[in-house]
């Protein structure tokens, strides 16, 4: 089994930063893709960014203002969060796949493995 635990979330103001963390119980976490996702209430699922070995990928909503990064050394997945909005109010959850080759996407689907979302709000 996979362990996923996020963490960092919490209240700021708009324009502030959050950085997500994202603690995974794998033996090699360079097996893996990393994706972050968020809902919103009265939304559907929506990917935030996603990181495989040598690729990102981020939506366009959060695309100059997030980063996602990763340290396999400590199997922990990072999203560094910047210029925050109203609009990213929203619970974040961390996901991981078995890395296939491609590039890493953000298809809810294709992750099989899910943490319990950390809630970040954004306001003044």
């Amino acid at each position: 089994q996979v362990q996923l635990v996020e963490s960092g979330g919490g209240l700021v103001q708009p324009g502030g930063s959050l950085r997500l963390s994202c603690a995974a119980s794998v033996r090699t976490l360079d097996y893996y893709d990393i994706g972050w996702f968020r809902q919103a209430p009265g939304k559907g699922r929506e990917g935030v960014s996603c990181i495989s070995s040598l690729s990102t990928y981020y939506s366009d909503s959060v695309k100059g203002r997030f980063t996602i990064s990763r340290d396999n050394a400590q199997n922990t997945a990072y999203l560094q969060m910047n210029s925050l909005k109203h609009e990213d109010t929203a619970v974040y959850y961390c996901a991981a796949s078995v890395r296939s080759g491609n590039g890493c996407h953000l298809i809810p689907n294709k992750y099989n493995y899910w943490g319990q979302g950390t809630q970040v709000t954004v306001s003044s």
